[in-house]
């Protein structure tokens, strides 16, 4: 009966990806900063809403779900799993956008053609990472050491990433693309938005269909980083299954929505450093000493935030700075300056830290401070948030006056 609720959400999802590609993206245009943060609100707000299913299907162990595991998991533990993970496998998806970038400069890709090739290089990513899952989840049931071996995975990984440049990554030494060169002709020039095309009567690929090529290939490397860190949260695999597709699902239109000012963020890549490095010893002491899930997302929090702020107040750019693949398209809106890149990404870090603590005040959680937290944060930029901020030291003095009277 279980196998209900997993048809019910791929289907679910593909009938989203169905609608995204058949409906609100069918013809071929650029997608706007405006556009791409609606539609980001909408994924992270359709996680969060799941998140509450998932508490709810876990209370109640509709059809078994949360009673089939060694230790049985309540709503409450099942949740802050799911959004643990979500978070984790989101924040892995930032160094995706930083090598995505780099792929369509590479091969000139125009910005109205994007968007058709990351909706199928993300349908190919569900598929293998869920591939990838299944055999995860029976590696680890079958073998106990296989935590360790994930774990060493991540912490070298980690150590990868302190050495490893985007400007490294060549795509045109790529062996499927070559593969795929010696396969079939490929032409010099786009044919509209098409990945095939024929000349003189010969089947040919497109330089469309070359860089969805390698998109796949490098989310196989990057499958291998995110796959083994969403089972240091959690091994069961529903919520390892489903954490994995919403972040992948909100992945193409937050490329789209700091693409453009990829520049900016010099020290997040640093952050994911420390975040790999967490979980790769996290996994590492799972059988030993384990890290208490909570812990483990007040840790990852702290080391996002530390990132994204720093990159925000950094005054030198990187030496690796990574050129935009906007900027040929539509200068105008790849050329965000300081001041936006400033305001967007405190209204990402406070908002989240604001919906976390939204969902708190009905999961486990110290909510009210949460929320105090978010509120402080978007007050940095934001006049409004200082004005709800101001009303809730009003409140709070007035409820001590009332309590002291």
């Amino acid at each position: 009966m279980a196998s209900l609720i997993w048809i019910g959400f791929v289907l679910m999802v593909l009938g989203l990806l169905a609608l995204d590609l058949g409906v609100f993206h069918r013809k071929t245009q650029p997608v706007s900063i405006k556009e791409a943060f609606a539609w980001t609100a909408f994924w992270i707000a359709l996680a969060l809403a799941f998140n509450v299913f998932v508490f709810f299907l876990y209370e109640h162990h509709w059809l078994g779900f949360g009673s089939a595991l060694r230790h049985e998991l309540d709503g409450g533990q099942a949740a802050l799993r799911f959004f643990t993970g979500y978070l984790v496998e989101k924040s892995l998806s930032v160094d995706n956008i930083f090598v995505i970038a780099m792929i369509f400069a590479y091969f000139k890709v125009p910005l109205a053609f994007q968007h058709r090739v990351l909706y199928w290089g993300i349908l190919g990513a569900l598929v293998m990472r869920g591939v990838m899952i299944v055999v995860g989840a029976a590696l680890i049931a079958t073998f106990s050491w296989t935590v360790y071996l994930f774990g060493a995975i991540l912490l070298v990984t980690a150590a990868r990433l302190l050495v490893v440049r985007h400007d490294n990554i060549e795509p045109g030494r790529n062996p499927v693309v070559r593969l795929v060169r010696r396969a079939f002709p490929v032409t010099e020039d786009f044919h509209g938005s098409h990945f095939f095309t024929s000349i003189e009567g010969r089947r040919a690929v497109t330089p469309l269909f070359v860089a969805l090529i390698v998109i796949e290939t490098s989310d196989v490397l990057f499958a291998v980083d995110s796959i083994p860190a969403i089972f240091a949260i959690t091994t069961d695999p529903f919520l390892v299954f489903t954490s994995n597709v919403f972040a992948i699902l909100g992945l193409r239109s937050l490329y789209f929505a700091v693409a453009g000012m990829v520049e900016r963020f010099r020290y997040l890549k640093m952050s994911l450093v420390f975040l790999l490095a967490f979980i790769g010893v996290k996994m590492m002491l799972s059988h030993h000493h384990p890290i208490p899930t909570v812990v483990s997302l007040v840790v990852i929090l702290g080391i996002l935030s530390v990132g994204v702020l720093a990159s925000i107040f950094a005054s030198h750019r990187d030496t690796a700075r990574l050129e935009s693949p906007l900027v040929d398209d539509l200068e105008d809106l790849a050329m965000v300056g300081v001041r936006q890149a400033r305001r967007i990404s405190i209204l990402i870090v406070g908002s989240t830290v604001l919906i976390l603590g939204a969902a708190m005040l009905v999961l486990p959680g110290p909510g009210l401070l949460v929320t105090l937290g978010g509120l402080a944060i978007l007050a940095i930029e934001f006049v409004w948030a200082r004005r709800w901020l101001a009303r809730v030291r009003e409140m709070y003095e007035k409820a001590k006056r009332t309590v002291g009277m």
